[in-house]
């Protein structure tokens, strides 16, 4: 049976990935939608372009974190209002929405990874506007909605950290990164393949509605990826000196724990996602990782 997917947020880094994977799937028919197409802000579009589609895969977000701190009606019309037009659209219409969520919705003060039934408390502006999607998603998709929350994501389309450590190694002799945050570094490509796997075993009644943590297992630090990085690319990773989030004062606070624990793959059948150094190591293999570690061994 040809099942057909929409795709938000489809010019991101995870959208990308997304319809990469389920463009090597014959039975899959993709619709990927950018900002261009769709503005999930507006219930009217969110209706129209969630008809006829089995499962609706939202990548689409405001992902500026300091952004939303002076500008946070903005984007909770994103992350809270507009996910609550496109649940409401999956109700009328049928399908399965999967939402991307994230950490942030927890305040990070934690010291065993949070569950994914644990009391939230954001933190900050950015995780309050997700977790009004996350509501809308529950509230209006008790059966036929799934929220997925990652974190520290990294790949090959758009700014991340890793590629942002491989492209300042060429340009700097040694580079400072906060060491003590921790989290849960994650390949969009292995994020991607794990959501379109749920949306599958949604159609196919194996997973159960509700929340899921799409996240490496493992945890580090933003220092110990940078570390990580390094090494894997051939770089000294000595290199990188460990300071405290002090040194770098953000507008917005961000979680000083945000690893999380990945208890409801096992209703599904589905593994939860791999080790964060070997996913690490999986991606710097790839051509655009490839590309930049090899420039950033010979200084540019």
């Amino acid at each position: 049976m040809t099942t057909s997917w929409l795709v938000t947020g489809a010019g991101g880094m995870l959208g990308r990935d997304v319809l990469a994977e389920l463009a090597a799937d014959p039975d899959a028919m993709a619709t990927g939608a950018g900002r261009d197409r769709l503005d999930i802000t507006d219930p009217v579009a969110a209706h129209a372009a969630v008809a006829g589609h089995h499962v609706v895969v939202n990548c689409a977000a405001w992902t500026d974190v300091d952004g939303a701190e002076s500008a946070e009606a903005a984007a909770t019309a994103v992350n809270g209002t507009g996910v609550r037009h496109l649940a409401r659209a999956c109700a009328g219409g049928g399908a399965v929405l999967v939402h991307v969520s994230t950490d942030y919705v927890f305040p990070g003060d934690a010291r065993q990874p949070y569950v994914e039934d644990a009391p939230t408390g954001p933190v900050n502006a950015y995780g309050r506007g997700k977790l009004a999607g996350e509501r809308a998603v529950a509230e209006l998709l008790p059966r036929t909605g799934y929220t997925v929350r990652t974190a520290w994501l990294y790949g090959a389309h758009g700014r991340n950290f890793v590629s942002t450590m491989l492209q300042l190694a060429a340009r700097r002799e040694t580079l400072d990164v906060v060491a003590d945050q921790y989290g849960q570094p994650t390949w969009s490509r292995a994020l991607a393949r794990q959501l379109v796997a749920l949306g599958r075993a949604a159609l196919a009644g194996r997973a159960p509605a509700g929340v899921y943590h799409g996240t490496a297992a493992g945890r580090t630090t933003w220092y110990g990826l940078a570390r990580e990085t390094f090494r894997l690319s051939g770089l000294d990773p000595e290199r990188i000196r460990p300071v405290g989030s002090g040194a770098f004062p953000r507008p917005a606070t961000r979680p000083a724990f945000g690893v999380l624990g990945h208890e409801s793959w096992s209703r599904t059948g589905l593994a939860p996602l791999p080790q964060w150094d070997e996913q690490l190591t999986a991606a710097l293999d790839t051509p655009a990782f490839a590309a930049l570690a090899a420039t950033a061994r010979t200084g540019g």
